[in-house]
């Protein structure tokens, strides 16, 4: 990984399930300790300055009632990391959060997520740190990060980005309706919107994904067509 990416290039790495999903961030049931673990383990990334943010994604049941295992557990996080923490539960919709985030220097990670979710709360410009994180999920609940944006929605998400980008030294931006391709048209879309300019191979690149995702829906198209045209003839009289 550190050999074959550009120098410049850097990884977000996600907290491993055990640590914010079975333990639920829970001290006294070792969270730390698998953390730490963890972070020995791609400590070959921050050595050599390829590793972005630590994202520490919270589990769609976990409720700001576990404000405490919460706050337990950033308090005794190792430093010398760029974290990052994403509520998945709109119940941490209140002030509280936020300050605990800005005292640790812990960014919130801003979404865009299907409207069933409830997380709108979380598409605001909220800064918690000198660093930033977003994720672009899709609007679709299912199939899930299976979601084309349009211009006209990352179009918001384009000032947004700047404000943040005037508030924070680094802002990390990651498309994850990787599904078809369909991550890499909008991240360079995106890039191209917010004012740079692309070079062929970007637009090599664009312009390759885009045809993928157009085959691909058409292959989708057809096959749906078959199913239902083979459910049809099986249900006929003979």
């Amino acid at each position: 990984m550190t050999k074959v990416t550009p120098d410049n290039f850097q990884f977000s790495i996600k907290v491993p399930e055990i640590v914010t999903h079975d333990k639920r961030l829970d001290v006294k049931s070792g969270a730390v300790t698998d953390l730490e673990e963890f972070l020995a383990k791609i400590s070959p990334l921050k050595t050599c300055d390829k590793l972005g943010a630590v994202l520490i994604q919270l589990p769609p049941s976990f409720t700001v009632k576990e404000f405490r295992n919460t706050e337990q557990f950033l308090d005794r996080l190792p430093s010398g990391y760029d974290y990052a923490l994403e509520f998945r539960n709109p119940s941490w919709n209140t002030e509280g959060p936020w300050e605990l985030l800005k005292h640790y220097n812990i960014a919130a990670v801003l979404t865009d997520s299907p409207k069933q979710d409830n997380l709108q709360f979380l598409s605001e410009s909220i800064i918690t740190a000198n660093h930033s994180f977003i994720r672009w999920h899709g609007k679709l609940v299912k199939p899930r990060y299976n979601y084309l944006y349009s211009k006209e929605e990352l179009k918001p998400w384009v000032d947004k980005v700047k404000m943040i980008t005037s508030e924070t030294a680094v802002v990390r931006g990651y498309f994850n309706n990787h599904y078809g391709a369909r991550a890499v048209v909008n991240a360079i879309e995106f890039k191209e919107m917010s004012g740079t300019i692309l070079s062929i191979k970007e637009k090599d690149i664009l312009n390759h994904a885009r045809n993928f995702i157009f085959q691909d829906s058409r292959q989708s198209t057809l096959d749906n067509t078959l199913t239902s045209n083979t459910s049809f003839m099986s249900g006929k009289k003979r």
